[in-house]
């Protein structure tokens, strides 16, 4: 390689590839002024770039290649060669031999142009020095697997002494492991995944390795492996700040975690469960006030915004929201609560868990080993003179019998059920053994919905439509219909796609849809009623965003395949 071209500044470059803003990088400048720290460092603690941006730029820039020590196996005779101090205080690992020559020495920097690393190292090992990229994260924890065990030691040694209390312990460590790699690996996987936009954190035991993926906008996606060593290590320390028994590895575990990131408080479940490899944790990320969003970041058009206010306005009667796990139920609900949450009512929800605050709302916490159940909790607010009462989930006849009751005797009831549309809502009910008349009187609105994913609006590409797609989209074969396809770029980190927005079938019960209700109507009747007066399903909506190149056909696909 040859060192002796232009060194480019770490911020220009970022600029100029379109991972940074000019004014984030004076943000960053800033910051960085008298703080001692790298240009680099800043920026990734501030959360305007990763770690992995940074070294595809100087890769892209320096045509170095980029490695991942992780998956790498480091010869005794290559560990021998340099103290760990002098490695750790230089940021740097040495991790082979050059196959074309071997006197050069491949060093993992995340900085290639470190001529004083370079040097320190070359003089030290007589050698000459390939500079090869990495990510200081996947340096720190190479430097921790070969050399340091002591944070290691120190965790297993916690794990084993069950006679002090949990946080006397955590207490007495945190001076020592505070600045150790696990610890740093545990916050930048949660910080990472945020910046990515990720929703769970799959930690994944293998036979040879663990394997990290993120969910984003509903799909997982592998983002790192590490050795399978590491995997105690990470479960404990997940375990402490999680507020689990550290002792417990053969049983399920559930505990929540709240970190900061880019100085905004996030809610994390965490969830661990033993699998024949180890314990696989599972972290869902949830923002303290991204349940609460404004109704026109929901995604709803004019028309069905139209409906959901007009539902909204009910002052007592049930109304749904259905969909599969992840499909935005929540945020709808959560949503539509804020918007009835005014000082003249009194709101009381009972959720299993609580997924986010609402101020001036009674919220309740749903615990079976209290005896406090969904049933229980409802029969018991009823006594608290509520005028709106949300229900987290409707699981059974006998949370729904007191849902319609409720809703009968003058409250507006919100709750969501698992159903794929609409009108096969009110049939499950039916099957609950909830009387249908009862139902024809309580239900003011269903709203059935999906999450589409969006196409990145830098990269999607334009195409023609097949024959098939047009007749699914109910096309005339003679139209020229235009589609969009996912493409993939460094903005949306080359899915094609970024960010979510919701599709939505939304079923005002009308006094007609009543009768046909009361009657015992099936699915099919409640349907061909509802679309002759208007309602535009699932499908429908879905083709509206994929004909404005909001999404692509096979999005559309998933949400809509049943019909």
């Amino acid at each position: 390689m040859d060192m002796k071209r232009k060194k480019v500044r770490l911020g220009d470059l970022l600029v100029e590839t379109g991972v940074l803003t000019e004014e984030q990088l004076q943000v960053a400048l800033q910051k960085q002024r008298g703080s001692g720290r790298k240009l680099g460092e800043t920026l990734v603690d501030e959360g305007f770039v990763s770690e992995e941006q940074i070294a595809h730029a100087l890769s892209d820039q320096y045509h170095i290649e980029i490695i991942d020590l992780q998956n790498v196996n480091i010869p005794e005779e290559i560990l021998n060669l340099v103290s760990p101090t002098i490695l750790r205080s230089n940021k740097v690992m040495p991790f082979e031999y050059s196959k074309y020559d071997a006197t050069v020495l491949r060093l993992a920097m995340t900085d290639p142009m470190d001529m004083f690393a370079i040097d320190d190292i070359a003089i030290i090992t007589n050698m000459q020095i390939e500079p090869v990229i990495a990510t200081s994260q996947s340096i720190l924890m190479a430097l921790d697997q070969y050399y340091g065990q002591g944070d290691r030691e120190a965790l297993e040694k916690y794990a084993k002494d069950k006679e002090n209390e949990l946080a006397e312990q955590e207490d007495m460590y945190s001076e020592d492991i505070n600045n150790s790699p696990i610890v740093q690996l545990v916050k930048n996987l949660i910080d990472q995944a945020v910046l990515q936009r990720a929703s769970d954190i799959h930690i994944e035991p293998m036979e040879r390795q663990i394997r990290v993926r993120y969910r984003i906008d509903g799909t997982l996606y592998e983002k790192a492996t590490y050795s399978t060593k590491l995997l105690p290590a990470l479960s404990a320390r997940i375990k402490i700040i999680g507020g689990m028994d550290i002792t417990e590895k053969r049983k399920p575990q559930d505990g929540r975690i709240t970190q900061v990131v880019n100085r905004m408080e996030y809610d994390i479940r965490a969830s661990i469960i033993p699998t024949v490899f180890g314990e696989k944790i599972v972290l869902r990320i949830a923002s303290k006030n991204a349940l609460t969003r404004d109704k026109a970041q929901l995604g709803l058009n004019e028309r069905d915004l139209k409906l959901f206010n007009h539902i909204l306005k009910n002052p007592n009667g049930i109304i749904l929201v259905t969909g599969p796990t992840g499909s935005g139920k929540s945020t709808t609900l959560y949503t539509a609560l804020n918007e009835l949450n005014t000082s003249q009512v009194n709101i009381i929800t009972v959720e299993d868990p609580v997924e986010a605050n609402l101020d001036g709302v009674n919220q309740i916490q749903v615990n079976p080993k209290a005896n406090l159940t969904f049933a229980s909790a409802l029969r018991s607010i009823l006594r608290q003179d509520p005028d709106i009462i949300m229900i987290g989930e409707i699981r059974d006849k006998e949370t729904a019998q007191i849902a319609v009751q409720s809703s009968i005797t003058g409250h507006l009831v919100v709750s969501t059920l698992h159903t794929n549309s609409a009108a096969s809502t009110i049939t499950r009910l039916i099957d609950m053994g909830i009387d249908s008349y009862l139902i024809a009187d309580s239900m003011v609105g269903v709203i059935a919905q999906r999450l589409v994913r969006r196409l990145c609006p830098a990269c999607r590409k334009k195409r023609l439509a097949n024959p098939e797609e047009k007749m699914i989209l109910k096309r005339s074969a003679a139209e020229a219909v235009e589609l969009y396809e996912p493409n993939g770029c460094g903005r949306c980190d080359n899915t094609g796609y970024k960010g979510r927005i919701g599709v939505y079938e939304i079923m005002q019960i009308s006094p007609k849809l009543k009768s046909i209700i009361s009657k015992g109507g099936d699915a099919e009747d409640i349907k061909k009623e509802a679309l002759k007066e208007g309602m535009y399903t699932l499908r429908m909506s879905a083709t509206e965003l994929v004909l404005d190149g909001t999404t692509s056909f096979s999005e559309m696909m998933k949400v809509s395949f049943e019909e």
